[in-house]
């Protein structure tokens, strides 16, 4: 059987077209994903979850490009998205490494640290610093406007979207909310 006539009796419900298929384009798949990670053990297992998604999305197979293509295309995006995962949590992780040791540093200087500034630490960039600027210094959100370079409008929503993260964290659900512009003046 040809490609095409192999994924039309996996659409049906052929295991032996489908295992087939994945037996003849495992050596390029997997080549092109050591390619792509320069990691055995990684290529392989996502050669593994590209099978896995070409199976619960086959019948969306529409036959325009080869079978092989698709898988690439599969394959390319779930590498793609563990490579922002892993930013995400690189990032995350160098900001908690940063905060842990500015309050290490704070305590041994015997300054006062408080859960808001913990609070205000896993914030990410964008949202803590307007807040710093409008609560800690008293910024205008025009003025905060043009030090950040974003409009007007941005700055409020991220003060907004960041106050609201704080206060989520400084209040478990059972607790009533706390004035955290008036802790943030402090």
């Amino acid at each position: 059987m040809d490609e095409k006539d192999l994924v039309k009796a996996a659409k049906k419900g052929d295991d032996q077209a489908l295992a087939e298929l994945f037996q003849v384009s495992y050596p390029f798949l997997l080549k092109y994903l050591l390619k792509l990670t320069f990691d055995l053990e990684n290529a392989e297992d996502l050669a593994q979850e590209t099978y896995s998604k070409a199976i619960e999305n086959l019948s969306r197979f529409k036959g325009a490009s080869k079978f092989s293509t698709w898988l690439i295309s599969i394959a390319t995006r779930l590498f793609l998205d563990q490579k922002r995962k892993q930013k995400r949590e690189f990032t995350w992780l160098k900001q908690e490494k940063t905060v842990r040791r500015l309050k290490w540093e704070t305590q041994n200087n015997n300054q006062a640290w408080d859960d808001v500034m913990e609070a205000l630490g896993h914030l990410e960039d964008d949202l803590r610093v307007p807040i710093i600027l409008k609560h800690y210094y008293g910024f205008s959100y025009e003025e905060i406007a043009k030090i950040v370079k974003v409009p007007e409008g941005t700055v409020k929503s991220r003060v907004h979207k960041g106050i609201k993260t704080v206060r989520k964290e400084l209040n478990p659900v059972d607790e009533e909310p706390s004035n955290l512009s008036k802790t943030l003046r402090q």
